[in-house]
């Protein structure tokens, strides 16, 4: 919300502009006054609303037109000021004035004073008042209001300043169409999502506990059964399916398996009239103040700040998912498991992300990228493991989404209860949190992720896809149809990622595969900054080109800091010898590495190569080409060689000292030998 107001007075000569600024500030009438009163600052421990307030006065004279000009354009209201006793003023108002506003390309809010109500020879009635300004408010939608005063007296100084406060912070233009008198489009939707992510249960009414937390959130207070009777009794005067009963629903972490039957509550209907009640009796600031708890801008859209909290990630660390991110994304799936069958099927998926632009994976064929089931319904399982996908790819969708769904999904008390739940976190940044960088987890050789991520590399048509695809429980699909025709082979030509949980040693890991076809896959590996966990290394055992590709690939790429595993697909069909300088166990061999793992996908003999995955991701000094050995070494030898340099230089140094810099004999090829020699200590030997 704006910390600072800027008021602009405008308006005919002699209608008593700069004597309302001074009343304001003297609080009481001064006769004589400058004929434009210098501009005036009001702190905000005196103002209604606490923001800094601005109030500028200005002459309407044709020498001041460029000053009024530049004012108007800086200002943030308009007070149109015209006397009750000069009729001519208040003419001029849409003849001249609402124009010249337009004409300058200005859309402020615009408040009508009408000054010197003192000098009124006899009574208006509000109704006379409403015949007058009604014609003006409905031709020119900036104006918001009109307030009669009397700078003399004096009567409602404040309340303009009040108004024009108001009309700033709390506009209606946004919210409100004046003329058709119902709420605006922008405002329906955004009012529709808040109800339906208080509606906890998701029962289709607000229940008294549910009205009661609404309450609480917006506005710090609890509500009272004689409001909250109040609230029902207004509304179902007034709406005629305003209150109603809401569906009841199969046990759920909102739901308490002794629920009693549905009780009467707050519809959709019934919470748009509400809202409509209080704009038409100007309390704007009341759905003012639900909208932006509930992180939406003046244009009722989502506030980045909202969307995309500030959260920042170290080098080489990722971002996982927190216990109550977790626990988050698991309540939220069982509320909207309708049916209770343990998955969620499409139209539960898109009634779930009705509160945000819709799903975040539509474009990268979700549900096939997680676990589901046989009816491709996505499993608790399949759920938890996209979100910790998502999290470690791209941490800010989940934060847009956290804020989307409605973070967190707190439990309701009922009405009558005493208990005060404890303070929820406010920030979705909350629901994630931070590793260690895989540098140091690679240095100490434990590892405290729960999520990694592996990168599938090898030559195409060597069963990448088929591999990943059987990872997440998908059907093999060989190249022959349903008649036994051969189907020509089609490479990959985008990144694919899928992802699935896997037990260890007693706990759950999730482990994200990708896989990024030949159109990306260079400019992946080419990157210094690579972020994955391992890579593997997937070769046809039965095509004699297969290997090659993977050894032209290290060859041209540095990835021995990667912890690394090889794979020979298509176990099931005759082996053949590879068009290499030595065969892939050889090599591997060499390496340090383990021998490839023979998998068949097609007969479903994978001889836990997930599993194997996760090992390798967990125990990082394992995998590394060279050997867990050569993983430590260079850093100790290059410790070891710099600390004897310093000693060897600064013995050296005392040596030529007392020798009065005299050079020792130098016996020719020592010193090439030497070199040689320490070279060789250094780096070791040379590896694959």
């Amino acid at each position: 919300m704006r910390r600072d107001v800027r008021i602009v007075l405008v308006g005919d000569e002699g209608v008593g502009k700069s004597t309302i600024v001074t009343t304001l500030i003297k609080e009481s009438f001064i006769a004589n006054v400058q004929h434009v009163v210098p501009e005036v600052t009001i702190p905000p421990e005196v103002t209604p609303e606490k923001v800094t307030t601005h109030i500028i006065d200005t002459s309407p004279g044709p020498q001041d037109r460029p000053h009024l000009d530049t004012e108007l354009r800086k200002a943030h209201a308009i007070c149109l000021v015209y006397a009750i006793d000069n009729p001519n003023s208040f003419d001029r108002i849409p003849a001249y004035w609402l124009p010249y506003f337009r004409s300058l390309g200005v859309n402020l809010p615009v408040i009508l004073v009408g000054n010197k109500i003192d000098l009124r020879g006899g009574e208006v009635t509000n109704q006379a008042l409403e015949d007058e300004i009604m014609p003006i408010m409905n031709e020119f939608k900036e104006v918001e209001t009109c307030v009669e005063c009397s700078a003399r007296t004096p009567v409602n100084i404040s309340e303009i300043f009040f108004f024009a406060q108001k009309a700033v912070l709390h506009p209606t233009a946004p919210l409100y169409d004046s003329r058709e008198h119902i709420l605006k489009p922008a405002c329906v939707a955004a009012l529709k999502r808040i109800f339906k992510l208080c509606d906890v249960n998701k029962d289709g009414v607000l229940d008294a506990a549910e009205l009661n937390e609404f309450q609480r959130k917006c506005f710090g207070t609890p509500l009272q059964l004689s409001e909250l009777q109040g609230i029902k009794e207004t509304v179902r005067a007034h709406v005629a399916n305003g209150v109603g009963q809401g569906v009841l629903l199969p046990v759920s972490p909102v739901n308490s398996p002794s629920q009693s039957p549905p009780e009467e509550g707050l519809t959709e209907a019934g919470f748009l009239y509400l809202h409509t009640t209080f704009i038409q009796r100007g309390r704007l600031e009341t759905t003012w103040t639900v909208l932006r708890k509930f992180g939406y801008a003046e244009d009722l859209k989502l506030q980045e700040s909202f969307l995309e909290p500030k959260f920042e990630v170290p080098y080489d660390c990722s971002v996982e998912l927190s216990p109550l991110g977790y626990q988050f994304f698991t309540d939220i799936f069982e509320v909207y498991d309708k049916d209770q069958d343990g998955a969620l099927k499409q139209e539960e998926l898109d009634d779930l992300f009705s509160t945000s632009p819709g799903c975040p994976w539509s474009h990268q064929g979700f549900p096939d990228t997680t676990i589901a089931d046989d009816s491709g319904a996505v499993t608790l399982q399949g759920w938890l493991a996209q979100w910790s996908m998502t999290t470690l790819l791209d941490y800010k969708t989940t934060l847009a989404y956290l804020a989307y769904l409605g973070y967190p999904l707190i439990p309701v008390q009922p009405l009558s209860s005493s208990y005060l739940p404890p303070p929820q976190p406010t920030s979705t940044t909350t629901a994630l949190q931070i590793s260690r960088p895989r540098k140091t987890d690679r240095k100490r050789g434990k590892v405290s992720r729960n999520v990694f991520l592996c990168y599938i590399c090898g030559a195409a048509g060597s069963g990448k896809t088929s591999l990943l695809r059987s990872f997440v429980g998908k059907k093999f699909v060989g190249r022959s149809g349903n008649r036994g025709a051969e189907l020509a082979y089609e490479p990959t030509t985008k990144v694919i990622s899928v992802v699935n949980s896997v037990e260890i040693g007693g706990s759950e890991k999730y482990l994200v595969l990708q896989e990024f076809g030949s159109k990306y896959e260079a400019e992946v590996l080419k990157n210094k900054k690579a972020e994955a966990d391992m890579i593997v290394y997937v070769y046809d055992s039965s095509d004699t080109n297969s290997f090659s590709y993977i050894s032209n690939l290290r060859q041209q790429y540095s990835l021995d800091h990667l912890p690394s595993l090889f794979v020979a697909t298509k176990s099931d069909l005759d082996l053949a010898q590879q068009r290499h300088e030595v065969q892939p166990d050889v090599y591997c061999r060499r390496l340090g590495l383990q021998p490839p793992v023979a998998v068949s996908v097609k007969e479903g003999e994978l001889a836990d190569v997930f599993h194997e995955m996760v090992k390798v991701a967990l125990h990082p000094l394992s995998a590394i080409p060279g050997g867990a050995d050569r993983a430590n070494a260079l850093t100790t030898r290059l410790g070891t060689y710099a600390t004897f340099t310093a000693l060897l230089g600064g013995t050296t140094a005392m040596i030529m000292y007392l020798t009065g810099f005299r050079t020792a004999a130098w016996r020719p090829g020592l010193g090439p030998v030497a070199s040689t020699s320490w070279w060789r200590w250094l780096f070791g030997r040379g590896y694959y």
